[in-house]
């Protein structure tokens, strides 16, 4: 499709560059999308969080499983990649990092004792793009499977949640995904699955050519929103820059009308929260370990 479309003034309108996180991040708090993708510098972040690490590196072990040679993608070598990968950030202690990397290289040993060694996926952390006339969007998928004459998006996750076809229907990330596989490699791409690996129930859904496009007008919707308050960013920044004394530090405070917050539970797990007042006053703020010890947390699924 056409990379820009023409505005009412005649002049190109540009193509919001984006990716599914990006537009996930807008809808859950404009302000965390300001803090996290538009102010520089950024604001600090809180701790790690040891869901992202546990996440993290059981990502990692099972892409460079799928890198080995054949005759070496063993569940043995599984378990090997885990703890040779291991990150340790957002733990309480050595103790308990220790613990949940043997719980991780348990699951993702189980895991690979499913998989066939010699169907070879046609993309492992597979980046993929795609573009309207209006958004320009990539990302990167975990796996990409041939199963006869189509691509499967397969998604891992290892967070508590459980997950259901609806969670795999309901995902713009995964119909982003498929389009934008689709349209790179021209082959049809409908089925998403989310592989979750602490139970090793699988989550799928089988996408119809509407039900894309719905993503895709939907991820349009959201882009143009996000691309209005940057461009209302940058208006307040160029003001900003020729203010009288430029060593003084930048005021936020006009921003506040394009990026409000979204106060929710969800404002305990933000990385930005100790700059925001009201995501402190709607949600105390949890331990970086939190999300490995409570049944139900709301925390975000690890990447």
């Amino acid at each position: 499709m056409a990379a820009e479309q023409l505005g009412f003034d005649g002049m190109p309108q540009r193509l919001y560059t984006c990716t599914p996180s990006r537009l996930n991040a807008w809808l859950d708090c404009p302000r965390r999308y300001r803090m996290t993708y538009l102010d520089r510098p950024s604001p600090p972040k809180g701790p790690p969080w040891a869901h992202n690490s546990l996440g993290a590196s059981v990502h990692n072990a099972l892409a460079s499983w799928w890198r080995l040679p054949e005759h070496e993608r063993t569940v043995e070598a599984a378990g090997t990649l885990v703890r040779r990968g291991w990150l340790t950030e957002g733990y309480r202690d050595a103790e308990q990092s220790a613990r949940w990397r043997e719980r991780a290289r348990e699951m993702v040993e189980r895991y690979v004792a499913h998989l066939d060694p010699t169907d070879e996926p046609l993309g492992v952390e597979r980046t993929v793009a795609t573009r309207t006339d209006r958004i320009a969007v990539s990302g990167r998928i975990d796996r990409l499977d041939v199963r006869g004459t189509e691509l499967v998006v397969v998604d891992y996750k290892t967070g508590r949640h459980v997950l259901t076809s609806d969670d795999a229907r309901g995902s713009l990330q995964l119909a982003l995904y498929a389009l934008a596989a689709a349209r790179v490699l021209r082959r049809p791409c409908r089925r998403v699955e989310l592989h979750h690996l602490p139970t090793g129930e699988v989550a799928a859904w089988e996408h119809t050519d509407e039900s894309l496009q719905r993503h895709l007008r939907r991820a349009e919707q959201i882009a143009a929103e996000a691309a209005a308050a940057d461009q209302g960013y940058r208006d307040l920044a160029h003001r900003s820059a020729t203010r009288a004394n430029p060593a003084d530090p930048v005021d936020h405070t006009p921003y506040n009308g394009l990026f409000p917050p979204r106060p929710s539970a969800l404002c305990s797990w933000c990385d930005f929260a100790r700059h925001c007042p009201e995501g402190q006053a709607a949600a105390p703020r949890k331990d970086p370990w939190a999300a490995l010890a409570e049944p139900n947390p709301p925390e975000p699924e690890a990447p």
